[in-house]
């Protein structure tokens, strides 16, 4: 439950720390005191959406403390994964929020910093706040569909009916995406293959175009090279009598009839030997390539032809050998792709109508949970409604069939019908304010077991009634105090009057400024306080006697 709510430079309110109780606990004041200033306070630790107005005129930074006690075993779930469990006292919390003029937030939990989205996760588990506007949802059927789901506990089903949902949506995009491919497909295969073929055709290889351009050169110099050559080639024959072969040979010859009487000549004649077949491999290879420039213009041209094609390649599918084989692999991919994109469609199709069976059996299971908790909810609704002086208005669950949407297949709104005889209608269109409020009132009581907050806040609940209306909305939020801890601002006389614990909000000014203050009231004060509500600005002996008889009534 909250124990301690410690406000500072929050709107009128300077400082101010309030300590609530188990049960039953009532706020009430003149209107503009800043009750509404203590929701938005707890409002902020629980993470809900606020602004740097609510800081204080003058002041930089705003902030705003809440200590909880007995915290359930879901919120400490949630802390834990935060991690800002505190593990001596795992069941109690302190939030804390500050709010700066810049628009800069520091929140903690446990004193361990954390996110304004940190404190909304763990804030759902920690306090239910109803007000004004949340009477209002009732108008929009969006609201409804929640409302049997709680009381339905359609949760765990409904959770893994999104799941498959969301892999069927997810399943039903490839399929699109998949046919959209197939209408263009042909003409996609179509030009893969060209590619392919054109590329694989050309037969490129590393490093050919480098090479060729080298050869080139050599080719447009032939003439001169195939003189050089020729000159090389003459140098190393010359006479067949006088060549530099005969001369070697010749020499090798003299020696070698001499090496044995001179042993170190039998080296020098190998050396001779070698240098003779060195040079006759020279002369060969200078022949072969004489005889390879004959055809030198021949193999330019065909030279220029192969590199007009390869750079013809390397313009329409990459820059050099890598980028055109890199192109090539991707479209064969592609192709591949392509190829086989009827199989894909058919498995798809196949998995598409597996999600969709299963989709269709999960929802069909909620719809029938929903139907069957339908029925008790709106009868559980009506018996609090009846207590709290609407005994005769008829609620009606309309359920119609749609197409697959996350929440199932089903449109959900609850019809009203206030008067018998009359044909139930929607909420909007018959409901009074003070009817939403009951109507809220008794929704949230009839939904208490599923609710997992620890305490309960009613905001002005009890807008547009009065009366027994009013005297039975306070004892049934007395009844809904005895199992869980509730909060009330009221203008109510007969509710505050039912309270365990009775705060006063009260604004006051000083010096040209205004200061709010929130004090727990003893039974005297009480007493005085209700017959303030009671007679307004007029207490007399009357209204004080009408107000002592109903605390002790109470």
């Amino acid at each position: 439950m909250l124990d301690t709510l410690y406000i500072e430079n929050i709107a009128v309110i300077e400082k101010s720390s309030i300590d609530f109780t188990e049960g039953f606990n009532v706020l009430t004041g003149e209107t503009g005191a800043g009750k509404s200033i203590v929701i938005d306070s707890i409002n902020a630790v629980l993470g809900m959406r606020t602004s740097k107005e609510l800081i204080r005129s003058g002041a930089s930074k705003a902030s705003v403390s809440a200590e909880f006690s007995g915290i359930s075993a879901q919120a400490q779930a949630v802390l834990s994964d935060l991690g800002c469990l505190n593990e001596d006292e795992p069941s109690s919390l302190v939030i804390n929020r500050e709010i700066s003029l810049n628009g800069k937030n520091i929140c903690r939990l446990n004193c361990v910093p954390t996110t304004v989205a940190a404190l909304r996760e763990v804030g759902r588990y920690l306090v239910d706040i109803h007000g004004q506007h949340e009477s209002y949802e009732l108008l929009s059927g969006d609201k409804h569909r929640e409302y049997i789901d709680d009381y339905a506990n359609t949760g765990i089903l409904l959770g893994q009916y999104r799941e498959v949902f969301h892999k069927l949506k997810e399943c039903k995009h490839r399929l699109d995406a998949v046919e959209s491919d197939m209408n263009e497909r042909d003409s996609r295969i179509d030009i893969l293959k060209y590619q392919i073929n054109e590329i694989e055709q050309t037969d490129m290889k590393p490093g050919e175009i480098e090479a060729l351009k080298e050869e080139r050169i050599a080719c447009k110099n032939s003439e001169k090279i195939t003189a050089a050559i020729a000159a090389a080639h003459s140098d190393i024959s010359g006479d067949e009598r006088y060549s530099v072969l005969s001369a070697l040979s010749s020499a090798a010859h003299s020696l070698e009839e001499v090496s044995e009487l001179v042993p170190e000549l039998s080296k020098l004649t190998q050396r001779l030997d070698s240098a003779y077949y060195e040079i006759d491999d020279c002369l060969d290879t200078l022949s072969t390539q004489l005889e390879s420039r004959e055809d030198s213009e021949h193999r330019l041209e065909e030279i220029e032809q192969r590199l007009e094609l390869l750079n013809k390649i390397t313009r329409k599918y990459g820059t050099d050998y890598d980028e055109v084989q890199n192109h090539l692999n991707n479209s064969r991919q592609e192709l591949s792709s392509l190829e086989s994109i009827d199989q894909s469609m058919e498995e798809l199709l196949d998995r598409y109508n597996e999600l969709a069976n299963k989709a269709l059996e999960l929802a069909g299971e909620i719809s029938d949970l929903r139907r069957q908790g339908a029925d008790e909810f709106t009868s559980a609704v009506q018996s609090e409604l009846s207590y709290l002086d609407m005994p005769n208005v008829r609620l009606v669950v309309n359920m119609e069939k749609t197409k697959l949407t996350e929440n199932g297949m089903d449109k959900i709104e609850i019809l009203i019908s206030a008067n018998p005889g009359e044909m139930p209608k929607p909420i909007s269109k018959i409901a009074s304010g003070g009817e939403l409020s009951r109507i809220m009132l008794s929704i949230k009581n009839v939904l208490t077991d599923t609710d997992g907050a620890d305490t309960m806040i009613f905001d002005e609940v009890d807008t547009g009634i009065s009366g027994s209306a009013s005297q039975k909305v306070g004892m049934k939020l007395k009844s809904v105090s005895k199992g869980r801890q509730v909060i009330c601002v009221t203008h109510q006389a007969q509710i505050a009057a039912l309270a365990d614990t009775h705060f006063l909000i009260k604004k006051t000014v000083k010096s040209g400024k205004t200061y709010t203050s929130v004090t727990r009231l003893d039974f005297e004060q009480r007493k005085n306080e209700l017959a303030r509500i009671i007679g307004g600005l007029n207490i007399t002996e009357l209204s004080l006697r009408h107000a002592e008889e109903m605390l002790n009534q109470n």
